[in-house]
């Protein structure tokens, strides 16, 4: 169990971070087949006996788990050269996992062996045994790629984020093959075949939108890793069963089949629609998260061609969403009779924090009728929103409802493919008619939020979907005009009063992490987002140079890089692994060396 703050969501036991915080042009191409944790100030003698006790427990490791070592494994770790992996090879180690040390406590020291690189980084990822998922193909591509790049500090950080997904949060996995032992209180197919619970790291709940993001990266490969291709199904089966279950809530307690227990929030909620808290960890509305349900899909059809989610369950989550749009593109108050209408969502929380409930009796400020928006009451930060037409997340969900909308009409569900494009054109419509504003110093940009009367909110958060992630998302070609003008806006401080700079660090932040911190998350999707070597090579290099841990924090004290929140973060560490992969694909040279060839996973 967790002890818990005032403050919820992503966040670690701890809310607020303390001031005292401490942490630490065209070539031939290569292919291949809320809020956080506070960390208080250790002295060096806490060090010295962490790092004492981490090498008893390792070594204890390395002479037990390294027993149940793949094959496949094994012919990596050696070819990689880490002699600690090595020992013992061919025994089952199943039986030693109880003595796995817990990595919210493993990742905040560091290990070795340490990078060749001026940081000397260290070696974060769990002894394999430790792991809770595993996919040669995976080990392949951190081999490929690190062994390529030149920076070796930037190197061992790829190599420890682009498995930490898979190192680190599969608290649950089943292929499908046997029945779930708890199955019988289900019915309609509820908890059938191939499912998996993703957690989003220090917590053991599963946010939709996390779970989504720190898959990204594998999808990929999953057209050529079966084990991977089944993770990722049975995390869209499982997100099927929380939306259908509850449509309105962000994150969710581990699935009942599981037999893992659920896990408190600690905080005093009043929600409707109700929701059973054995089976939803925080139930805050974010359109966002319906969107990274469908965008979990969408990925895994563009990668593998695969169909096979298309069950009678996801039909059903769908049309749950859809359901869900429909009630949420209503106005506050009547446009026939102008009276108030209250909201199918609401939500009020006991706090001292303003951003962790809604105004006006759970309702939220006021929306105005006929623009073809939909509410969110939080954003993906987890935070509440001002003006309930959040843009990023209405054009998140705009592209993944076209792109649901293909793979409907190639499975023949013509009518419901009809459906489901015309909301997405409808929201579309919306954004530019409302959330494009005039400003006086950048021209036309992408509003924040807006409300249906003609407010706006002009700035920009580093959680995804943002204004900045437009491009990534897909909604907007890089060069649109639009877009660059908003570009420009949010990452100045003149523009964007969440863009913060100071002597240690730059970057987008939000109202999650207050007023001092900035996300690394900020710079990687600038660096995605740009067609500079310039800018990327900074972006990089500034993310490199504040993750002394060799992993990607949460934030950052922009005035000093020991104060940070989240030492183990898998969201923000995917995204570190996919930024270097598009780095690899578009911009080679900046982290492989001049005249290098593209890499491209296929």
């Amino acid at each position: 169990m967790y002890q818990r703050s005032s403050n919820a969501g992503r966040d670690g036991p701890s809310q607020r971070p303390s001031s005292s915080a401490s942490s630490t042009t065209h070539k031939p191409e290569q292919r291949l087949g809320g809020s956080q944790t506070s960390c208080l100030r250790r002295s060096p003698t806490y060090f010295l006996l962490s790092m004492v006790i981490s090498a008893l427990v390792y070594v204890l490791l390395g002479s037990s788990f390294t027993h149940g070592i793949s094959a496949d494994d094994h012919k990596y770790h050696k070819r990689a050269g880490h002699n600690q992996e090595i020992l013992g090879y061919g025994i089952d180690g199943e039986r030693y996992r109880t003595v796995c040390p817990d990595y919210k406590h493993y990742a905040i020291v560091p290990h070795r062996p340490l990078s060749k690189g001026p940081l000397a980084l260290p070696y974060q990822r769990p002894s394999p045994h430790c792991r809770t998922f595993s996919s040669p193909l995976v080990e392949e591509v951190i081999e490929t790629v690190t062994s390529r790049m030149v920076d070796k500090d930037l190197a061992r950080i790829f190599e420890n984020a682009f498995p930490n997904t898979l190192d680190t949060t599969v608290r649950w996995h089943v292929d499908g093959t046997e029945k779930h032992s708890q199955r019988k209180h289900y019915q309609d197919g509820a908890w059938e075949g191939v499912q998996s619970f993703i957690v989003t790291g220090d917590i053991n709940a599963e946010w939709l939108r996390d779970s989504t993001n720190q898959l990204a990266q594998y999808q990929k490969l999953a057209k050529k890793d079966k084990k991977l291709e089944s993770l990722i199904l049975g995390a869209i089966n499982t997100q099927a069963e929380y939306v259908i279950e509850s449509p309105y809530c962000n994150a969710f307690q581990p699935p009942p089949p599981s037999g893992v227990g659920p896990t408190s929030n600690g905080q005093d909620d009043s929600v409707h629609p109700a929701y059973e808290p054995s089976r939803v960890f925080e139930c805050k509305y974010e359109l966002d998260s319906l969107a990274h349900f469908l965008a979990l899909g969408n990925q895994f059809h563009s990668n593998t061609g695969s169909r096979a989610f298309l069950n009678t369950r996801w039909y059903m989550a769908l049309n749950t969403v859809l359901e869900v749009l429909m009630e949420q593109a209503k106005p506050t108050f009547n446009p026939t009779t102008g009276r108030f209408e209250k909201n199918e969502y609401l939500f009020r929380r006991i706090t001292d924090r303003g951003t962790e409930t809604l105004s006006l009796a759970g309702n939220g400020n006021p929306l105005g009728p006929g623009t073809g928006l939909i509410r969110s009451a939080f954003r993906p930060s987890d935070d509440a929103t001002i003006l309930g037409f959040f843009i990023p997340a209405n054009a998140m969900m705009a592209v993944e409802l076209t792109r649901t909308a293909e793979i409907l009409k190639s499975a023949g569900k013509e009518a419901l493919a009809q459906k489901v494009r015309e909301r997405a054109d409808s929201i579309e419509k919306g954004i530019w008619e409302h959330g494009v504003v005039d400003h006086k110093r950048y021209g036309k940009v992408f509003a924040f939020e807006v409300d249906g009367y003609g407010s706006s909110i002009l700035m920009d958060d580093a959680n995804l979907p943002s204004l900045l992630a437009l491009p990534v998302l897909g909604f907007v070609d890089l060069k649109n005009e639009v877009y660059q003008n908003t570009r420009k806006m949010i990452l100045e401080k003149e523009g964007n009063p969440y863009y913060l700079s100071g002597r240690a660090f730059s970057g987008i932040g939000g109202p999650h992490v207050g007023l001092q911190h900035a996300w690394p998350m900020s710079r990687l999707v600038q660096a995605m987002t740009s067609d500079n070597e310039h800018e990327i090579r900074e972006c990089l290099n500034d993310v490199r140079d504040i993750s002394k841990l060799g992993l990607t924090h949460e934030s950052i004290n922009v005035n000093r890089a020991t104060d940070y929140t989240r030492s183990w973060f898998a969201w923000a560490n995917s995204v570190f692994a996919q930024t270097i992969l598009d780095v690899a694909a578009r911009n080679p040279q900046i982290i492989f060396g001049k005249e290098a060839e593209p890499f491209v996973i296929e």
